[in-house]
């Protein structure tokens, strides 16, 4: 039987990208389906993150890097600043999931933020993304500037901390079990295979 992981993350969030890697290791030959679901960390009118600022250089330093190096991900902190929000990228999110492309979509915007350093703010950007993963580039961009997706992504939100009680990323949901931030792969494994 088919397992799901539900992961919460945000495209802002480096380990998010991690989170991922972690799944990948962990999920390898067994039968689990990975779904993908918002949670902006830091919504509007709540300020984004500045590189120049002391607290992200000395979290990368201290915890991104470390963990990166353990896990043989390249990865790097941007130098968009401030940091973009994530609503926008978002909504092509939800666009991106009615075609299939969800988790596609999702690791190539994490990996245009913390490997390519692409501004995932700007909706040419997110056009890219969206198009280098099987979307219509223009569909994007007149999605984008209708606000098609506004209220799907913002009902996600609202499930996210209303209903599931999200406070962090990334959170994996597993059979009602909640996971917080980035599981050893080896831990994650044995938890998955317990269950089947």
């Amino acid at each position: 039987m088919t397992q799901e992981i539900i992961v919460y993350s945000d495209y802002v969030c480096p380990f998010c990208l991690l989170a991922e890697e972690v799944i990948t290791q962990a999920t390898e030959g067994l039968d689990v389906k990975v779904q993908w679901r918002p949670f902006e960390l830091r919504p509007a009118p709540v300020p984004t993150l500045k590189v120049e600022d002391p607290y992200l250089p000395r979290v990368w330093r201290e915890a991104v890097y470390p963990m990166a190096e353990k896990l043989g991900v390249p990865i790097k902190l941007p130098n968009v600043s401030p940091q973009p929000r994530t609503d926008k990228a978002f909504e092509v999110f939800a666009m991106a999931e009615e075609h299939g492309l969800g988790h596609a979509y999702s690791m190539a915007a994490l990996k245009a933020f913390f490997q390519q350093e692409r501004d995932i703010g700007d909706p040419d950007v997110l056009a890219d993304i969206a198009e280098s993963v099987g979307l219509e580039r223009q569909a994007v961009l007149d999605a984008l500037a209708e606000g098609r997706y506004r209220e799907q992504h913002q009902a996600a939100l609202r499930h996210a901390v209303e209903e599931a009680r999200i406070q962090s990323v990334p959170t994996l949901i597993i059979d009602g079990e909640t996971i917080q931030g980035v599981p050893d792969p080896a831990a994650l494994k044995h938890f998955l295979t317990e269950r089947t």
